[in-house]
């Protein structure tokens, strides 16, 4: 494919925004659409190509956002319309697309569609949302369970009906099996598209259309229940009717039939579950541009095979789908914590970050990926997430993964807000602040910008294919990038212990290394947590 052909967002780097976290630019503790305009050079010299923001919408934030009261407009905490048009603007002169979360599967019941759906089961919008009848024992109509935890169902006294909702009981399905639902959410689209944005993110895209004889969902048979799946009772079932259905491609294809109206604009989902669906939302010309699964996000291990198995196994069959790659989001304890870096390891954190922009794929990065911040051990007094307020302590949601940006060392609250922030900045954040390591030249910051504009030097790296190489160390993740002219072999050490490889004789280094790296003729010392590139 010619440099000419390749779509900007294939090898992309895209850095994800949480907005109430990122800069609060009014003192009221919450982040804001001015507050990254004003950190929109920070972002520009990083050498990142798109920003993807997380909801800016108007919300009652019982989900902080995912949970969408008005799809066309700027939720008051966040700024004005106004402000969005100047940040989108502000962006695009320093050569940022702007790529926007939208939340179509289901909206908050504070939207005025809901609202008016629940006042009857003949109203103009009654069947916008997915409503049943109680069993005659006043139980729900099936087994479908919620992500958040409980029934998938909700009674309505007004309605005398459950509604669906596959999360919250505050965020009601929406019924893409009404054609007017679909038109609407279609038509949001399109207004985004007008203001100039560059394209979509769409969350948990593989919940669009569910199975309208409400089939009970089977469960994940015991022998292949892990320690994942009984963390949360809603794992213990395979969601294949709630969600994941064969039908939910054509829903897929509405979202790229509405993009292509509109020149180099990319729509990439989210798909949390059953990531063997993938391939039938995702790829070639009529389905969504890419998308990606979870299978690095839940990675505990980080062991070769878990990348090997997901390119050679999940992605080799899936001609068409470019694909992205991601360690980390808004969701997901953040990878330095994951991977055993617990409050910290800059080293870790490097080496994560290389393997990331390495990869073959549209790599999204989540804000203070860059900094290697760890996440946050978040304190009861401090907790927001209604996922933590489950399970806490056990387990204590998405909190300690959306603490604010540090950005000055020494500055009141660390240059986050002039206020109180939303949630706390601990000392090990306020130790990686975006100033200090702009000028330290062996911080992770310092590591990131170099990674990325390496990346961007070597074509292979960009939009280069992806071979595995055979007859390593189990402990060494090795693989060639191959495009452009070019073949780069990467090899990563991503255990504890010492791991020596072979060398071929074409091999020479680049200035891609991370951890020691010791080459001794025909053969490499990898030191633990270390990897490095070579040309060929």
């Amino acid at each position: 494919m010619s440099e000419k052909s390749t779509p900007w967002w294939q090898g992309a780097v895209v850095y994800q925004i949480y907005p109430r976290s990122f800069r609060d630019s009014n003192g009221d503790g919450i982040g804001d659409l001015k507050g990254i305009e004003q950190k929109l050079d920070y972002i520009a010299a990083l050498g990142v190509d798109a920003i993807w923001l997380s909801p800016v919408y108007p919300s009652p934030n019982r989900d902080f956002g995912y949970d969408v009261s008005d799809y066309c407009d700027i939720g008051p905490e966040m700024g004005t319309m106004a402000d969005f048009d100047h940040m989108l603007k502000q962006a695009h002169q320093r050569g940022l697309k702007v790529i926007m979360d939208q939340v179509l599967s289901h909206s908050s019941d504070q939207h005025k569609w809901f609202q008016e759906s629940l006042l009857s089961k003949t109203n103009p919008k009654a069947d916008w949302y997915v409503w049943q009848d109680a069993r005659e024992d006043g139980t729900p109509p099936n087994n479908w369970l919620a992500a958040f935890g409980g029934a998938a169902w909700s009674w309505h006294p007004v309605r005398r009906q459950y509604y669906f909702h596959k999360f919250l009981k505050s965020q009601p399905k929406l019924n893409f099996h009404n054609p007017q639902v679909v038109d609407a959410c279609m038509d949001v689209l399109r207004f985004w598209l007008d203001r100039g944005v560059d394209g979509f993110r769409l969350d948990v895209a593989n919940s669009y259309v569910h199975d309208p004889k409400l089939t009970d969902n089977p469960p994940v048979p015991m022998a292949e229940r892990t320690a994942l799946h009984w963390s949360h009772a809603p794992r213990l079932q395979q969601h294949i009717h709630d969600a994941n259905t064969p039908e939910n491609e054509w829903s897929m294809k509405r979202v790229r039939k509405v993009m292509d109206e509109y020149e180099d604009r990319l729509a990439f989902g989210e798909f949390s579950e059953e990531p063997s669906m993938f391939g039938l939302y995702a790829g070639g010309k009529e389905r969504l541009h890419t998308g990606y699964t979870f299978d690095f996000l839940e990675d505990r291990s980080f062991k070769p095979a878990v990348f090997r198995k997901y390119y050679e196994e999940l992605l080799k069959p899936l001609t068409e789908l470019w694909p992205c790659v991601t360690f980390s989001n808004h969701d997901i304890v953040r990878p330095v914590t994951r991977w055993g870096g617990r409050q910290g390891d800059d080293a870790l954190a490097k080496l994560a970050l290389t393997l990331l922009l390495t990869l073959k794929g549209t790599a999204l990065m989540y804000q203070g990926e860059e900094l290697g911040l760890p996440d946050v051990d978040i304190e009861r007094k401090w907790l927001k997430d209604p996922v933590g307020d489950l399970y806490f302590p056990y387990g204590k949601g998405r909190d300690g993964c959306r603490t604010p940006m540090p950005w000055k060392p020494d500055a009141h609250e660390a240059g986050f807000t002039s206020g109180d922030p939303w949630l706390p900045i601990p000392d090990y954040h306020r130790n990686r602040t975006a100033d200090a390591q702009e000028h330290d030249g062996a911080s992770v910051l310092v590591h990131a910008k170099h990674i990325i504009a390496t990346r961007k030097r070597h074509p292979a790296l960009v939009t280069g294919e992806i071979e595995f190489v055979d007859g390593v160390d189990e402990k060494v993740l090795a693989f060639r990038r191959v495009g452009g002219g070019e073949t780069l072999l990467c090899l990563f050490n991503l255990s504890r212990e010492e791991v020596t490889c072979a060398l071929p004789a074409s091999a020479h280094a680049t200035d891609v290394s991370v951890g020691e790296v010791v080459r001794e003729g025909a053969k490499v010392i990898l030191s633990t947590r270390s990897g490095a590139v070579f040309s060929l």
